[in-house]
């Protein structure tokens, strides 16, 4: 059966890194958006990582433009605002598309794994997939769910 271990992903320096690295630790993985009216997710994001992170948890954003363009172009940009606005420190990656043909391959199989309501595709900035400590894809939220309102379901996965 495939997992998210299966994937490689860009770093922001464009070298490939391997899920695999995240074995064994549940995840967040979200696509993320520097110019978005839900970009204060970050600071819950953060939050969540800061109180988990010792405990397993991994919190992976993949920066997106596909959504009115409000991601930079310069990956620099998005890495130092992230930074210096909401003291982001869990790995972010290289800027991706996640719907159609140039879809990034992690996030069509996250969509696979777990559709949205009406369709599979990915309708804003900020949906989030949670994942279990075996690379399974367990639960999707809209991209209005606070951080927060996460927080039960991963402390059940740790």
């Amino acid at each position: 059966m495939k997992t998210v271990y299966d994937f490689t992903v860009k770093k922001t320096n464009g070298q490939e890194q391997s899920l695999r690295d995240y074995e064994g630790k549940p995840m967040l993985i979200v696509n993320t958006a520097s110019k978005c009216g839900l970009t204060p997710q970050f600071k819950g994001l953060q939050e969540l990582y800061d109180q988990y992170q010792e405990k397993g948890l991994e919190i992976l954003g993949f920066p997106c433009g596909q959504f009115n363009d409000q991601e930079f172009n310069d990956i620099e940009e998005t890495t130092q605002f992230c930074q210096m606005n909401y003291g982001v420190s869990f790995p972010m990656f290289a800027k991706i598309d996640v719907n159609g043909a140039q879809a990034d391959p992690l996030f069509a199989f996250l969509k696979e794994q777990k559709g949205g309501l009406l369709t599979k595709d990915i309708k804003w900035n900020f949906t989030k997939f949670l994942v279990d400590r075996n690379g399974q894809v367990v639960k999707r939220y809209a991209p209005t769910t606070e951080p927060s309102k996460i927080e039960k379901d991963i402390e059940n996965l740790l």
